[in-house]
Parts: structure tokens; C-alpha cells; sequence
């Protein structure tokens, strides 16, 4: 089944700047090269290298120095249709105006040619408009450390001879050369990556022709958990797909928690305690162990089906309670909720003037509202099948714990094909959730469910409105949208027709008297 697929985007700090840039920008080093551009001159990053390494020494600071950043930009494998030199420079031109920075880039494809992607190396500092270049006015002394001493005693060694390390700059001479600016700070922080991976993605999906291949970025600290990418010959690529299905294991029981109602809230608050804060505990007791994450996610997944149970009882118990007039989640699209009869939130943008000359406007997702109706009925139906699946291995799970015996053993063999094939039916019935609101164009239930409830208020507020302004002018509605000026165009030109023909034998009565 297609499932959403993330963006991926890297970045990594870079300490050999120009031996980086000899590397993907060669065709001696690249067997699969395309394109390289640059937006400057290769001279600008033995510049910026050797500014780097001064400002890196002068700081004292242990480690290697920063001289510039790479990011590492996934293409879908469709972008190889699109000319190489043109697609590049899109990429790093828009990196370039978004941040201002010098930029160069290179469009590779692994040996086996299944990864299309772009090496996009930047810098953390400008040029500035006027460099500044300090002279010595009088002979300036310093240590092996690059510090700047006052007297030339300070330098010399116990054999009165300068010690290895110092030097002195002659009166008269450059004494400082500074052509950059500081390094820009926001290239730090944990936001940037998160706004270029955004920023690109949504580049992409611009070109990408298939909307089953569009991208999306992977929230982290969202309900979901992200699945690992198994790179060529790791090592650990069958603990990694272990890995990748128990996440999968709760993504379903996810999106099965956000079509019954439980708050987003909560579930982030079961992810928090029952994986984040388990693992944590786990590793600091026990170390790393295998089969530690698949243990922390079934536990996970219990609790999370455990707080699905009680939020569906409490539907249960409160529509019991209801007329079934009122019944929670089940209005059609033509009646109005009443209880919001007085509430007009700031979200809901109706265009209303004066109610007697203007009638009040859908918004795009009230209009949408009939189509999510729908989708969402299907997740519903789709979810109550799945729950009473689940119903049914709890059942035999039971049963098969209650064999004892010896000569139990066809039985036990039976109750557990029978587990197997419940246990695989779910499964195959989850996956077929987001594939419902895929149809749609939306990638994940999360994010279709967020359009869903503002769609249904914003529906029922201008059902209100439209109420109120029937009562105020007396008059009828006209129909908006693509659909009701299809049926009117329709109405019009069988009506041209009628009048046509009414006209026509009308002559041809006349000409027969």
C-alpha cells in the first residue's frame, strides 16, 4: 500500500571545506556527477576557510572549527525526467535568496542509482561591502596561541631567541584582514533545519507530477513515531526493519486513537510516558538491547488501545444520555448543530455585510464539508470493523490461555492459526486507514481529521447564518460554488432550448393559418 513519505534532508557541520567541495564537485571522485553550480568563486572559500581557522584559534576552543555547512536534499526519482543544470541551480538559488548566503552545489545519484540527491554546501558568514585591513603602526608581538602581547620579551624564550609558534608583524604591515562577517548565529539553531526542511519540501511538491509522490515532513514531537531509512549493506538492516514495524505497530494504533476521539494531547501523553520516558529508563539500567524497543512499544500500544476503550465508553454513555436527535458525531451535512447557535469563532471567515442585500458565503472548507462527512463515516465504519476484529482475537488469546493438557496440542495448534490469521486481517484493516484519506489528497488520518473539524464548524456556522439571514430578508439562498454554477449554466441553456422551440412553433403555427 502507498504510505506518506517523508522528506529527507541533512545537515552536517563541515571542518575541510575545500577538500569537501573537491569531493562532490569531481568527476574523478563522483562515478554518477550532473551538474555542479556555484554562486561564487572558488576563491571565496580558501578565503572563508582560512577566516574560520583564525577566528577558530583566536577563540581558544577545543574541537575541530566549523568552516562551513552542507545540507543533503533527497529528490524523488521522477526529478531525473527534469534537465540537471536547470533543477540545481533552482535549488540553490532558492536557498540563496531565502538566507542571503554564498552556496555550492552538486546533483549526484548513488552507484545503484536508486538515491537522486543534492549536495548544497553553504556558508555561515558574508563578504562585507568594504573588507577591513588594519595596519601596524609600530612592531606587534605574538604568542603561539595568536594572542597579541605588548613587549617582545614576552615571546622570547629562555635562550633569548623567539619561541616556536610566535611571530611579530613588522610596523607597516597588515596586522588584521577581516573580510567577513560573524558567523550567523540562526544557522544554529534548532529551528533552521526544521524551516529548510519545509522550505524544500514544499519546493518539491511544487514538481512532483504524481500526487501519490509528494512529500511531507515528519513533525517530530507529533503523535507518530518516524520509521528508520535502511541505507546499502548496513549491518543492521534486519534490526532496523524490526525496528520500523513496531513503530508501525503504533502509528496504526494512532490513527485508530484520532478517528475514536481520543485528544491529541493525551496521545502525546501515553507517547511521553509509556515509550520516551521508558526508554530512557530502560538504557540507563540495563544498557542498549534489542529487543528493548519492540517490549517498550507493545506496552505502548496496550495503553493507548486501554484509553481508546474508555473514550469510546464515555461516547457511548453520554449519547445514551442524549435524544437521538443529538446524538454526537452522527449529524448529516444538511442539519445545524444548535449548541454552537450563538458561538461565531474568528476562525470561521463568512462574508457577511448587511443581511438584507448580501447573503453570507461558504468558506473553502465549509464546502468541503459534505466530501469530509463522507471520508470521515468511512474511517468510522473502517475503525467499529477493526475494534470488533480486535474484540475477537482478545477472544481467542483467552481461549487459547484456558488449553491445558498434553493432548491439547491440535487445539492449541488451531486456536494459534486462527490468532496468526485475526492478527495479520488487522493489520492489513489498519493500513487501510490512511489510505482512505490518501484518496483525498491528504498524506496522513492526523492531518485530515484537523481539516475535518474546522470544515464541520465552519459548516454548521454558516448554516446559522444562513438561517438568520432567510429570516431577516425572506428571500432563498442561491447556491455558490463550480457544482451550482454548472447546474445553473445547465438551467440556462435548457432554457434558451425551450424558448427556441416555443418560438419555432409558434412561427410554424402562424404559417399554417
Amino acid at each position: 500500500m502507498p504510505i506518506a513519505r517523508n522528506s529527507f534532508i541533512q545537515m552536517t557541520k563541515l571542518s575541510n571545506v575545500k577538500g569537501r567541495i573537491t569531493y562532490i564537485s569531481s568527476h574523478a571522485k563522483q562515478e554518477n556527477l550532473y551538474a555542479v553550480y556555484e554562486t561564487t568563486e572558488r576563491k571565496f572559500w580558501r578565503e572563508l576557510a582560512k577566516c574560520n581557522q583564525e577566528e577558530f584559534a583566536k577563540s581558544g576552543t577545543e574541537g575541530k572549527c566549523i568552516e562551513a555547512r552542507e545540507l543533503i536534499i533527497a529528490l524523488p526519482e521522477s526529478f531525473t525526467e527534469y534537465q540537471p543544470d536547470r533543477l540545481l541551480q533552482l535549488f540553490t538559488n532558492h536557498f540563496k535568496q531565502n538566507y542571503g548566503t554564498e552556496c555550492i552545489a552538486a546533483l549526484h545519484h548513488n552507484k545503484r542509482k536508486t538515491n537522486y540527491h543534492i549536495h548544497l554546501i553553504f556558508a555561515e558568514r558574508k563578504l562585507l561591502d568594504e573588507p577591513i585591513i588594519k595596519i601596524a603602526s609600530r612592531n606587534m608581538f605574538y604568542d603561539e596561541h595568536g594572542k597579541h602581547v605588548r613587549t617582545k620579551k614576552e615571546i622570547l624564550g629562555e635562550d633569548g631567541e623567539i619561541r616556536e609558534g610566535c611571530h611579530i608583524v613588522k610596523k607597516g604591515e597588515v596586522y588584521e584582514k577581516k573580510l567577513f562577517t560573524a558567523k550567523d548565529e540562526r544557522f544554529k539553531s534548532n529551528s533552521f533545519l526544521d524551516e529548510v526542511k519545509h522550505s524544500y519540501t514544499d519546493l518539491i511538491n511544487i514538481y512532483v507530477q504524481d500526487e501519490k509522490q509528494k512529500l511531507q515532513v515528519f513533525e517530530r514531537g507529533g503523535v507518530y513515531l518516524a520509521t528508520k531509512k535502511i541505507g546499502k549493506n548496513n549491518p543492521k538492516a534486519h534490526e532496523i526493519e524490526a525496528d520500523n514495524q513496531k513503530r508501525q505497530e503504533w502509528n496504526r494504533a494512532v490513527d485508530m486513537a484520532l478517528i475514536s476521539g481520543v485528544p491529541e494531547p493525551q496521545i502525546l501523553e501515553v507517547k511521553r510516558k509509556q515509550i520516551t520516558e521508558s526508554i530512557k529508563k530502560s538504557i540507563a539500567r540495563h544498557g542498549k538491547s534489542p529487543g528493548l524497543f519492540g517490549r517498550v512499544i507493545a506496552v505502548a500500544v496496550e495503553a493507548l488501545e486501554f484509553l481508546i476503550e474508555s473514550v469510546l465508553f464515555k461516547k457511548f454513555r453520554e449519547v445514551s444520555e442524549q435524544t437521538h436527535v443529538a446524538q454526537a458525531g452522527t449529524t448529516e451535512p444538511e442539519q445545524t448543530e444548535r449548541s454552537a447557535e450563538n458561538i461565531v469563532p474568528e476562525s470561521v471567515k463568512i462574508k457577511e455585510e448587511k443581511a438584507e442585500s448580501k447573503q453570507p458565503e461558504m468558506t473553502r472548507l465549509a464546502s468541503k464539508y459534505p466530501k469530509f462527512f463522507k471520508v470521515k463515516k468511512e474511517l468510522d465504519e473502517q475503525n467499529t470493523a477493526i475494534q470488533q476484529k480486535q474484540k475477537q482475537l482478545s477472544a481467542k488469546k483467552k481461549e487459547l490461555s484456558e488449553v491445558k493438557g498434553w493432548f491439547k496440542g491440535r487445539k492449541k495448534k488451531e486456536l494459534q492459526g486462527e490468532i496468526d490469521a485475526l492478527t495479520s486481517q488487522i493489520r492489513d484493516m489498519q493500513d487501510y486507514l490512511p489510505r482512505i484519506v490518501q484518496k483525498i489528497g491528504y498524506r496522513s488520518v492526523q492531518e485530515f481529521l484537523k481539516d475535518f473539524k474546522v470544515s464541520k464548524t465552519e459548516y454548521s456556522q454558516y448554516r446559522i447564518a444562513i438561517e438568520k439571514w432567510k429570516k431577516e430578508t425572506g428571500k432563498e439562498p442561491v447556491a455558490h460554488g463550480i457544482r451550482a454554477k454548472l447546474a445553473e449554466k445547465k438551467q440556462e441553456i435548457q432554457n434558451e432550448q425551450k424558448n427556441k422551440q416555443r418560438t419555432h412553433k409558434q412561427n410554424k403555427d402562424r404559417g399554417a393559418r
